[in-house]
This record gives C-alpha cells, sequence and structure tokens, in this order.
C-alpha cells in the first residue's frame, strides 16, 4: 500500500513537471514573438505590422498621417522639394474626399500615397468585410485621382490584430506602422521633435509626422537638414521594405532572408 502511494505521488510531481516544462516552453516561445504573461501560453502567433527595416544602408523613410486639416500641406510639399526628399502621405478616405487637388499634388510632386482607411476607426474592432470595405473605397478613391492603386497602409491610432494584418495582406497591403514617433501632435513646440526624431532614427527607421502638425512648417526643415547631415538618405516607404523573402522580429522589424 506504502509502495502504490508513493507511486501516485511520484507520477503527481512527474506530471506537474512536465505541465510546467510545457508551459515554459511556449511562454518562451511567445517571448519570441512579441508575446507576454498567459498570452504567451495560450496565444496563436501573433501578427505584426512593419515598425522599421533591417538594413545595411543608411536609408530612412519619412511618413505624414493625414486626417484633418490642410493648412500646412503646401508647406510641406515646398520643404520636401527644397530638400529633394520623397515621403509617403497616408490618407483617409475623408481627407480625399474634401482635398482631391492635394491629393494629386502630393502624387504629381513625387510622393507615395497610402492608405490610412475610408472612416479612421478602431480597425481591430472590425469584421474582415468591414476592413475590406474600409480599405478598398479609399484605395478607389486615390486610385482615381492618382491613377495609382496604394500598397501600403497604415492603420489608424496604430491599432491592429491579427485579423486586420492578414485581411490587408490578402488584398494587396502591406501594413505600416514606426518606430520613431515625433509626438508632433503633442504640440510641445520646435526642439521637442527635432531632438526626439534625430535622437531616435537608425538605419531602416520609419518616423510618424502629421500633415496638421501644429509646428510642422518649422520642425521639418530642420529635421530634414539634420538626418541628411547624419547622412541618411530618406525615401519612399515602399523602397525602404522588403517586399518578399523576410521575416520579422518581435519589434516588428523586419529582416531579409539570404
Amino acid at each position: 500500500m506504502r509502495i502504490y502511494v508513493f507511486s501516485k505521488r511520484v507520477i503527481a510531481i512527474i506530471l506537474v513537471v512536465i505541465l510546467v516544462a510545457v508551459g515554459l516552453v511556449f511562454y518562451f516561445s511567445g517571448l519570441s514573438k512579441g508575446l507576454t504573461g498567459i498570452a504567451a501560453v495560450f496565444s496563436p502567433q501573433r501578427r505584426l505590422p512593419i515598425y522599421s527595416v533591417e538594413t545595411e544602408e543608411k536609408k530612412i523613410a519619412i511618413s505624414f498621417d493625414a486626417a484633418w486639416g490642410d493648412e500646412f500641406t503646401d508647406d510641406i510639399l515646398d520643404t520636401l522639394d527644397k530638400y529633394n526628399v520623397k515621403t509617403t502621405f497616408f490618407l483617409v478616405g475623408f481627407w480625399v474626399d474634401k482635398y482631391p487637388d492635394m491629393v494629386k499634388k502630393i502624387h504629381d510632386r513625387g510622393h507615395e500615397v497610402g492608405n490610412h482607411s475610408s472612416t479612421h476607426p478602431h480597425m481591430s474592432q472590425l469584421s474582415r468585410e468591414q476592413i475590406i470595405t474600409e480599405l478598398r473605397t479609399t484605395e478607389k478613391k486615390i486610385e482615381e485621382i492618382t491613377g495609382v492603386r496604394p500598397t501600403v497602409f497604415r492603420p489608424p491610432f496604430g491599432d491592429y490584430n491579427n485579423l486586420l494584418i492578414e485581411t490587408a495582406d490578402e488584398i494587396g497591403y502591406y501594413t505600416i506602422q514606426w518606430d520613431v514617433d515625433s509626438l508632433d501632435w503633442k504640440e510641445m513646440g520646435v526642439n521637442p521633435v527635432v531632438d526626439r526624431v534625430t535622437r531616435n532614427i537608425k538605419k531602416g527607421s520609419i518616423v510618424l509626422f502629421h500633415n496638421n502638425a501644429k509646428y510642422v512648417s518649422e520642425y521639418l526643415p530642420l529635421v530634414l537638414e539634420k538626418l541628411q547631415e547624419q547622412g541618411y538618405e530618406i525615401v519612399p516607404i515602399s523602397e525602404l521594405i522588403i517586399k518578399e523573402n523576410y521575416t520579422m522580429d518581435s519589434s516588428g522589424r523586419q529582416k531579409k532572408i539570404n
């Protein structure tokens, strides 16, 4: 009888050890995918948008989100021309409706026009059909004005989930975030934006600005001067990202598969 009881205890201990070991395997596997805690054990593989790109070249991308207002867009375009820089503008559908001439001007001045949804919703809360409607509606408007179908997409509020990224991928979009946030929307002044961007930039970075940020006409030339002095080439996002044969690390940084 004692041997029987002892065996039950041993078996129980062995089972606990096995369960803990399996849990740890899943946990650390989850960490490698950017998950933590319970999510690391029980969540499916997390899909990430592109935050930055692993590259040996001193190349970066600058982007402007446009959802409300148009007051400073001409100044932005003139400054970009002055420094011979091409960027990406992510446009919301209702902004395209309100400023179609500016959409054409952005395109005609050599900048990439990206999709920023139709109504600027929290897209992680949408169904697959609603996501497709958001993207296709703005896509059609942009293509009718520019003659070019957008291929890069930025979720409003930076809000995403697996369904959003997978659906966008299915209909031909690379989902783009950023690894350098200018925080220009906080309206803290010129120097904080310049310092934040130039201090955090690295090879393969994607920078987030807004076309109607209060101080953009003042901070943008200073940022461009400093980045060019540091030897960075600034390109549209579609020229920076890796289109195929790549992996993503847990920070959303693209790496080319050799």
